[in-house]
């Protein structure tokens, strides 16, 4: 009994604990997924009001918002690229962390920018667009290089693997149609069901007694169709 009562406890306490582990991944899970819901809205809506910006603000104003959502887009666009392509090409490894490293300087220049757009002194403002301008154009050129690079590189995969898929459907068509090569002018004819055949034995094929036809009921069957009244046996005399 004792080994029982040790054998039932150990049981609850694995349930318990499996329980507990699944309720703490699944609130994980949740949370991640609120994390991101977050700051996707959170990007969406910074990115709406530099639009903003770009388009109702002129002069220094106007060119920080465009610097920053010139050098937000493209530094998420890449982002995406590179870790897309990863899960099907290892080799992107080593530029996606290059990538990490020019994300690093972009977080730099966007952080500046951004204390621009509330820098009250606009000589101030006029003054350091410049540096960063020529910054953001270096982050940018060379996050679009690397996604440029990423994306001809899957097309080109993408196009070795169609054109290795289509010589191989090519093949295989050509072997199910091998019917045609030997159906062909010079080919030998086949023989006939029933060919070669002695004719004693056509003849006695030709000699078996033909079946009639069928012209009406059967006399000897008892029984009519189905809408036929059934025709009893007359009693002898």
């Amino acid at each position: 009994m004792a080994a029982a009562a040790v054998i039932i406890a150990l049981i609850c306490a694995l349930v318990v604990a499996l329980t507990v582990i699944a309720t703490v991944k699944a609130v994980r899970t949740v949370k991640n997924g609120v994390d991101q819901a977050v700051t996707q809205a959170r990007r969406t809506v910074e990115d709406t009001r530099l639009k903003a910006r770009q388009y109702t603000q002129s002069g220094p104003a106007g060119e920080v918002a465009e610097l920053r959502l010139s050098l937000r887009t493209s530094m998420r666009a890449t982002q995406e690229v590179l870790r897309e392509g990863l899960k099907d090409d290892p080799s992107l490894t080593e530029s996606l962390a290059l990538f990490d490293r020019l994300s690093a300087h972009g977080r730099e220049v966007d952080d500046d920018l951004r204390k621009l757009e509330s820098e009250p002194d606009r000589d101030r403002v006029t003054a350091c667009l410049p540096d960063l301008r020529e910054r953001t154009k270096q982050i940018t050129h060379s996050a679009d290089s690397l996604r440029f690079a990423a994306q001809d590189r899957a097309r080109q995969f993408a196009g070795d693997e169609l054109s290795l898929l289509s010589e191989q459907i090519r093949m295989e068509t050509g072997a199910l149609r091998h019917w045609e090569a030997d159906e062909g002018p010079g080919a030998e004819p086949k023989a006939e069901p029933g060919a070669g055949s002695s004719p004693a034995g056509a003849a006695g094929s030709a000699a078996r007694p033909e079946r009639p036809a069928i012209n009406g009921r059967d006399e000897s069957r008892q029984w009519g169709y189905g809408w036929e009244k059934v025709k009893r046996p007359e009693s002898p005399a």
